[in-house]
């Protein structure tokens, strides 16, 4: 992994999240992605956590960006790993991190939600 295209990817993220563009958001990720976070037990009633696909991901995503209108997200640091970033932020939920992992067209085909 790249430490510049980490850092590039990390700030488009957060931009897409700030603006709640949901397309362009959902434009990091390859269609058949999966994602796992806790919220995703409480807002979705998935008890594992998890949902897979842009589809799927899309409604998870819609419904929490119209239950925080006010949602921000502020860059605190960018984690390069082995086909992985590690994104560190202050968010609606306090200090956040989400670790992505990438496929070979640089898209995240994977990616776990972690929160204070």
């Amino acid at each position: 992994m790249d430490k510049a295209f980490a850092e590039e990817f990390a700030r488009d993220w957060v931009a897409a999240w700030n603006a709640h563009d949901l397309g362009r958001i959902l434009s990091h990720y390859s269609d058949d992605f999966e994602m796992s976070s806790p919220v995703i037990s409480k807002m979705m009633d998935e008890p594992s956590g998890t949902l897979k696909g842009k589809k799927a991901i899309a409604a998870y995503w819609s419904k929490a960006l119209a239950h925080y209108p006010e949602l921000h997200f502020e860059l605190l640091n960018v984690l390069v790993g082995a086909n992985s970033v590690c994104v560190v932020y202050q968010g609606v939920r306090g200090l956040s991190a989400e670790v992505f992992h990438f496929n070979p067209q640089g898209q995240v085909h994977a990616a776990f939600a972690h929160y204070s």
